[in-house]
């Protein structure tokens, strides 16, 4: 991904409105037990289409305006997605991504990786919460609804960040040799 001021101004009002859409829609929606969690969704989404560094970034910047919002411990969200936008943009970095089923299948694993070290942090920093088996399902649930979100939220962002993604660039035209007719490249 190419970063210029305007596709920065881009993931950053992305990030703003995910953080919005989590407090405003998705805290309020219940489904099966648990809310879908968006947040997970669109860094990594974001950590597949730019990379290590703009997963990396794009997840502590989310967890930390989550974390300032809901006045919670700052740096707990912003651990969790940091790590997860990293991973996410590694893989991009090293494999190619062929199948829109793998897109799905990584964003549940990496939403349930993002939620279970959210639990762990919670707990290390004695959070009083009743732990149970009751969270070890909520945490696999978000997983499943984050794998459904995934699709959407991919193709959206994909088509948002268009211009600055190298993969979608027009190939560039053949040079040919000086001298050479017009119809033969080099």
């Amino acid at each position: 991904m190419i970063i210029t001021p305007r596709i920065g101004l881009r993931i950053a009002l992305i990030v703003l409105v995910a953080v919005i859409l989590q407090l405003s829609f998705f805290s309020q929606l219940p489904l099966l037990g648990t809310v879908a969690n968006l947040l997970p969704v669109v860094v990594i989404c974001l950590g597949l289409l730019g990379g290590a560094v703009v997963g990396a970034v794009c997840g502590f910047a989310a967890g930390l305006l989550l974390d300032s919002v809901l006045l919670e411990t700052l740096g707990v969200s912003s651990l969790a997605l940091l790590g997860v936008g990293y991973l996410a943009g590694r893989y991009r970095e090293g494999f190619e991504i062929a199948n829109p089923l793998l897109v799905t299948l990584l964003v549940g694993t990496l939403t349930i990786a993002a939620q279970a070290a959210f639990a762990i942090l919670q707990v290390m920093l004695g959070v009083d919460a009743p732990i149970s088996l009751l969270v070890l399902r909520e945490i696999l649930v978000q997983g499943l609804l984050g794998a459904l979100l995934a699709i959407p939220v991919y193709a959206l962002l994909r088509r948002i960040l268009r211009p600055a993604l190298i993969d979608d660039a027009p190939p560039a035209p053949a040079r040919r040799a000086p001298g050479s007719p017009i119809g033969t490249p080099s």
